[in-house]
């Protein structure tokens, strides 16, 4: 089996199944009644904190795959980018559905009023498109408009961080873990594009798997 065809048939698959392993643990736990006191809390939470996650994996794909010589490892990145859109509907939806019930005169009130979810929602709405042109058909078509608006991700993942952070009213350690790491990705991306002498810097992560 060649090395394309041991990713395309076992890693791709085995990967696959990894990254939909909280959403099963979610399900599983949610028919238990494993949820705690306020369970649509802790839905939106869940899903909250996989969307960063997935956010700060794909964007580990690059440096990692620069660092350890891996190009394979390109191949998985749009998977994992659509995958964290994938948790950030399910967060939206959550809070939408489960805790506002629809209710769009609260919703707006909530937005106006909770710098947090302003914040929130403003990522999610830009992740949006950046998961309707992943595909190969729309990086084509887009051309060199495309890369532009893929990396519109860096301000997506910023926004989850200060998300996180202003909802976060006591412990901050976590939110600011994630501040530091996502400081560390951006910090290594800039010093990689300055070093080739690329300008404008921050060129590595999209949410296909292109080969270059």
């Amino acid at each position: 089996m060649t090395q394309n065809q041991w990713i395309q048939k076992v890693i791709k698959p085995i990967l696959f199944a990894a990254c939909l392993v909280p959403l099963a643990l979610l399900i599983g736990n949610a028919l238990h009644n494993h949820l705690g006191a306020n369970p649509i809390e802790e839905i939106t939470r869940r899903t909250g904190i996989w969307t960063l996650r997935f956010l700060f994996i794909t964007l580990t794909v690059t440096p990692l795959r620069r660092l350890s010589g891996w190009g394979w490892l390109i191949r998985f990145r749009r998977m994992l980018g659509l995958f964290a859109f994938f948790y950030a509907t399910l967060h939206f939806t959550s809070y939408v559905g489960l805790d506002q019930f629809f209710d769009m005169k609260e919703i707006t009130k909530d937005v106006i009023k909770r710098p947090f979810i302003t914040v929130g929602l403003t990522s999610f709405i830009l992740l949006v498109p950046l998961a309707v042109t992943s595909t190969n058909k729309m990086i084509k078509r887009l051309g060199k408009r495309w890369q532009p608006l893929h990396r519109l991700v860096y301000a997506i993942a910023l926004g989850g961080v200060i998300h996180y952070l202003w909802l976060v009213k006591a412990d901050r350690q976590k939110p600011l873990i994630y501040a530091v790491l996502l400081a560390m990705l951006l910090g290594y991306r800039l010093w990689a594009s300055y070093a080739r002498g690329i300008n404008p810097p921050l060129s590595g992560l999209r949410l296909h798997n292109s080969k270059t």
